[in-house]
């Protein structure tokens, strides 16, 4: 159980996890519609001892969960920012910006541990590179963010991971300049590399495809064995929360979705146990929070740090002493990012959050209006080394 962020609990990869860097080795047997192998060792086992633990989550602590993971209040986060908050709230983000500088303030500390190396630029799409929003359909990037990650894609690999499906965040961002993964990392687009699936012993999960644009590409989808049970929990879920008013499902193609932002808060609790009674059907599939959704997915060793990992092997960046992965993100599954990037000393994870909250990251930004003039800076300093970013 993952307590990490916000202190919510929150149903994660529980298994012990091997020496190897994207495997887990499993007992349990995949979920096949057609009787087809799974590809070995990316399955997760809940140890016994800790059903208990969350079937005790699943009956009593849903609606603490959802509260919790909820943006904190107005006069937390964009009061402070404007001068208005209270000198309690003041001091506290203030002092928390003591243990998560600002990549602002500190680019030039960043920059210099840059030089003679090579980035690779990792975004996080809703409330990174675009606006929370109500309606999840209409979260739609500025022209001038567009423009800005366009620009730094001309100096550095750029991917965007998201928990979105890989066609839908494809679609809001409009770039081919770009690497996609969808579904927190379970639909990846990237460029071929002969030894990307010999090393990683998983050849059943990438495919040799041909982009829009004609260029070869691998499609790596280690949950590809799960879409039958995905849809089928799909079309469950759709049925069930039809009678709640706000609530909405969202296809994210290897997960599924469910908002409840727009739910009256002496609801949420109904839409939790909804939820919960679906799943109760589906043991290989766990409940992760993010952002006021629920979002149902694949109990397999794969997360959005093992989809950096991936596309840094991918891109032929991996184990390398000359690369810095920069990972910009501010939900609750980019942590897992944040984590890898920490743990091996490889690079910084940028938390974009205007409250204060405990991350892996190493600096933060406060809104997507800091994360494009953060991304116009690394262009400035890359394409002139000597002029100053701000």
């Amino acid at each position: 159980m993952d307590m990490n962020s916000n202190n919510t609990p929150v149903l994660t990869d529980t298994a012990s996890i091997t020496n190897s860097r994207l495997h887990v080795r499993s007992s349990l047997l995949p979920y096949s519609h057609t009787g087809a192998t799974f590809p070995h060792g990316m399955l997760l086992t809940i140890p016994r001892k800790m059903t208990g633990i969350l079937e005790d989550v699943r009956s009593c602590g849903w609606l603490d969960a959802m509260k919790s993971s909820s943006p904190p209040p107005r006069n937390l986060t964009k009061d402070v920012n404007h001068g208005s908050a209270s000198p309690e709230a003041d001091n506290t983000y203030f002092n928390w910006l003591l243990k998560y500088p600002s990549a602002l303030t500190s680019f030039d500390q960043i920059t210099n541990y840059a030089k003679g190396k090579r980035i690779a630029l990792f975004l996080d799409y809703d409330g990174t590179l675009s606006p929370i929003v109500d309606n999840p359909d209409c979260a739609f990037m500025s022209d001038n963010m567009r423009a800005a990650v366009k620009k730094v894609a001309e100096y550095f690999p750029t991917a965007i991971i998201s928990g979105r499906s890989r066609d839908k965040v494809h679609e809001f961002v409009g770039l081919t300049e770009l690497y996609y993964a969808g579904s927190h990392g379970m639909d990846i687009i990237g460029p071929v590399r002969q030894s990307v699936s010999a090393s990683h012993n998983h050849p059943n999960c990438i495919i040799k495809s041909t982009d829009k644009q004609g260029k070869k590409v691998n499609l790596f989808q280690p949950a590809a064995e799960f879409l039958p049970m995905i849809n089928e929990v799909l079309k469950s879920l759709i049925e069930c929360t039809k009678d709640i008013k706000g609530a909405k499902i969202e296809n994210n193609k290897f997960c599924v979705s469910v908002h409840y932002r727009n739910v009256d808060e002496k609801s949420w609790d109904l839409v939790g146990q909804r939820v919960n009674d679906v799943l109760k059907s589906f043991p290989r599939l766990r409940l992760t929070h993010g952002r006021k959704v629920l979002e149902v997915r694949p109990v397999i060793n794969w997360d959005k740090g093992k989809a950096v990992t991936f596309l840094l092997e991918s891109l032929g960046l991996n184990n390398c002493d000359d690369v810095l992965p920069i990972y910009i993100g501010d939900d609750r599954t980019d942590e897992d990012a944040f984590k890898v990037l920490r743990e091996g000393s490889k690079g910084y994870g940028i938390l974009v959050s205007s409250a204060p909250k405990e991350s892996n990251a190493i600096y933060s930004l406060r809104d997507p209006l800091e994360v494009m003039e953060f991304l116009k800076s690394l262009v400035v300093w890359k394409s002139n080394p000597l002029k100053s970013h701000i």
